[in-house]
């Protein structure tokens, strides 16, 4: 099976191109090509280009424990930079269906740097979902264990849990972080971001992602983030969102529509053998 390996600010993503996959991936294929130490190593894994009414290129997200995801913002940018490298798009924009709606990609010059427009965020508690009367999910409590937290939720076709912080850390994601994603108030599970505001054009942010773990970055999450912040009036439009792996560059439009732009790395292409598919 010819795979390719790229990331973005840390972000690692296996891709695998249908045609190259004779049958469908299982969950624990999945598992086994995204394992550091009998697979590939990713924090997830691509399956693309698939046919697509609604766009030019279709896609299936997969995190790390081979439940599927809607939407990654990074795992968008690196799919459209494997489009370009393999000479599927130019440097002219390019429409991708996910499960969590489509969105339109570029790649610039260079291919080095990759922008998404990741579509509408909602606060919408039945769009997120999230349990409770329907409302605007915005600075809300949360209780725990013996934490109290203030919470915003959002969705961008994936769930998001975005903790108000004076200060984030990894030791409070890695600790918090896998007791909010699956608390019972999120049905679907959630994204965690732990926001610290530095300055009304910069924020933090430390980062529990839905059946991946803890991560370096993440896309979708500093979409997330940037509109929760935007939303409360703690920052502008334009915003530079700083995570453990790097930076990303979020606009928020009027109609709340938001643009991620950030680099992408290519890491290297290969063949994985049949045999490290199994448990043998």
């Amino acid at each position: 099976m010819h795979v390719s390996k790229y990331h973005a600010l840390g972000n690692d993503y296996i891709v695998i191109d249908p045609a190259e996959q004779p049958g469908e991936l299982t969950v624990e294929q999945i598992r086994r090509i995204c394992d550091r130490r009998h697979g590939a190593g990713a924090d997830g894994l691509l399956l693309g280009p698939l046919p697509a009414t609604t766009a030019d290129f279709g896609l299936r997200i997969f995190n790390p424990d081979g439940s599927e995801a809607e939407k990654s913002g990074n795992g968008l940018r690196i799919f459209a930079r494997y489009l370009w490298d393999r000479g599927l798009v130019s440097q002219a924009p390019c429409t991708i269906a996910t499960a969590g709606g489509v969105v339109t990609a570029q790649v610039e010059p260079g291919g080095r740097l990759a922008t998404v427009a990741m579509g509408r965020v909602s606060f919408d508690s039945r769009e997120i979902p999230m349990a409770g009367p329907p409302r605007e999910v915005l600075n809300e409590p949360l209780q725990v264990g013996a934490a109290e937290l203030r919470i915003c939720a959002a969705t961008l076709g994936n769930p998001h849990c975005v903790v108000l912080c004076h200060e984030a850390s990894a030791e409070k994601a890695q600790r918090l972080g896998p007791l909010i994603e699956t608390d019972p108030c999120f049905p679907r599970r959630a994204n965690v971001q732990f926001m610290q505001v530095l300055d009304p054009a910069h924020l933090r942010i430390e980062i529990w992602e839905r059946g991946a773990g803890y991560t370096l970055a993440s896309g979708s999450s500093a979409c997330a983030a940037a509109a929760a912040a935007h939303r409360l009036g703690l920052c502008d439009a334009q915003v530079t969102v700083a995570m453990p792996g790097g930076s990303l560059q979020v606009s928020i439009a009027p109609n709340w529509t938001l643009t991620l732009r950030g680099p992408v790395t290519r890491v290297w292409a290969g063949v994985l053998f049949e045999e490290a598919l199994s448990n043998a």
